[in-house]
């Protein structure tokens, strides 16, 4: 989990070596603006320590923001929400065989069914507990991952609808996720809406009828109003980072900025190699400017020699190898000094690299630039 704490009051100096910034109004925010531009209640997903943004910050203010759910992976993030002092609903959407299911099932944390073996493990921990689950069938449209395929589908709700009736289990909801929500014009969104349209119905033959239905996340939720149902599932938008390049995101703004301070610099001369396996020689005499952070802070590797920092009024170029602790910029003859503030990523609003900059130099998606920021980063909050 990240560490929590509170940035100094407005023109304190903070004495963190590298830090991740988090505005905790910015998120909540977001979820206001995205609540805005629908009628469904909005899960705000808070899964993998909220995106890298710190889970329980995030997940108290999606909820300041309007949230009326919450959504997490994995059933130790949603005891770890209780244990925070969270009692919003939260649904756990993932589970492997032999899970805390007793425990969840004690703190009233939903969870997702998309398998028979899940559902008899589910009425187990039920039984053990002496009180009902509240689960979420999952029914694979064509993602293929998880949830039942059509064909188990009415296998899993017969078992479904049998406990119902033996007061072992509350259906809460019907639910699915799109493959290709980040790509509005794409046929597998028609395609996937319409399965999970066939699922509802055929659901309703077998008794099966879910308080929400819920199959839209970000991208959907931003750009197709027809999957919105009864609840959306906004996950990296409320953190103000686009789903896809083909998304409108007007009205939401990134909340983490990640920084960190020059810790040495040096001048070099034409010719001289720079870091590990010397990638990068040195063209002209110039300065170089030491930032202490690495793929060990989750500073992704393949941005050596491609990717850039906002250093002393404008971007400067990533000179050879990142380090796992370190890494070099070039400031050419421009002077910067230890200690000067660096912005690896930040909203994009002064001319840093936003996140998303940071994705298309490493060939991946702002996700898992925000996501990949280590523990050994501390997380700083506003306000």
């Amino acid at each position: 989990m990240s560490t929590l704490r509170r940035e100094p009051a407005t023109g304190a100096v903070t004495t963190e070596r590298s830090y991740a910034r988090v505005d905790t109004d910015v998120i909540a925010a977001n979820v206001a603006e995205l609540a805005r531009r629908t009628p469904a209640v909005i899960m705000a997903a808070v899964k993998a320590d909220g995106y890298g943004h710190g889970m329980l910050p995030a997940a108290e203010a999606a909820l300041r923001g309007g949230a009326e759910w919450l959504a997490v992976a994995f059933v130790e993030e949603a005891l770890a929400l209780r244990n925070g002092g969270i009692d919003a609903p939260i649904l756990s959407m993932i589970a492997a065989p032999a899970e805390r299911l007793c425990e969840a099932i004690r703190a009233r944390v939903d969870l997702a069914v998309g398998a028979s073996w899940m559902l008899a493990e589910v009425l187990a921990a039920a039984t053990a507990v002496g009180r009902p689950a509240r689960i979420h069938l999952e029914v694979d449209t064509g993602l293929s991952r998880g949830g039942a395929t059509a064909a188990a589908w009415p296998d899993l709700l017969e078992g479904t609808a049998e406990a119902a009736a033996d007061g072992a289990v509350e259906v809460i909801g019907i639910w699915s996720h799109l493959a290709c929500s980040d790509e509005p014009a794409h046929p597998a969104n028609a395609a996937q809406l319409e399965a999970f349209q066939e699922a509802l119905n055929v659901a309703r033959r077998h008794g099966v009828v879910p308080r929400l239905r819920h199959l839209a996340n970000s991208g959907a939720l931003l750009a197709l109003p027809e999957t919105h149902f009864d609840a959306v599932r906004p996950g990296i938008a409320i953190y103000g980072v686009p789903p896809g390049p083909a998304i409108d995101m007007t009205g939401l703004t990134p909340a983490m900025t990640l920084l960190s301070r020059v810790a040495k610099t040096k001048r070099i001369t034409a010719g001289t190699g720079v870091s590990y396996g010397l990638t990068h020689v040195a063209e002209r005499d110039t300065n170089l400017a030491l930032i202490p952070l690495g793929y060990g802070d989750g500073v992704p590797r393949h941005a050596s020699n491609t990717g850039e920092v906002w250093l002393a009024g404008r971007r400067r170029p990533i000179v050879g190898r990142i380090c796992m602790d370190q890494f070099l910029v070039s400031t050419g003859d421009d002077v910067v000094r230890a200690g000067d503030e660096v912005v690896l990523f930040g909203p994009g609003i002064n001319g840093e690299p936003t996140a998303v900059d940071w994705g298309e130099t490493t060939g991946t998606i702002g996700y898992e630039i925000v996501t990949r920021v280590g523990a050994r980063v501390p997380r700083v909050y506003l306000p």
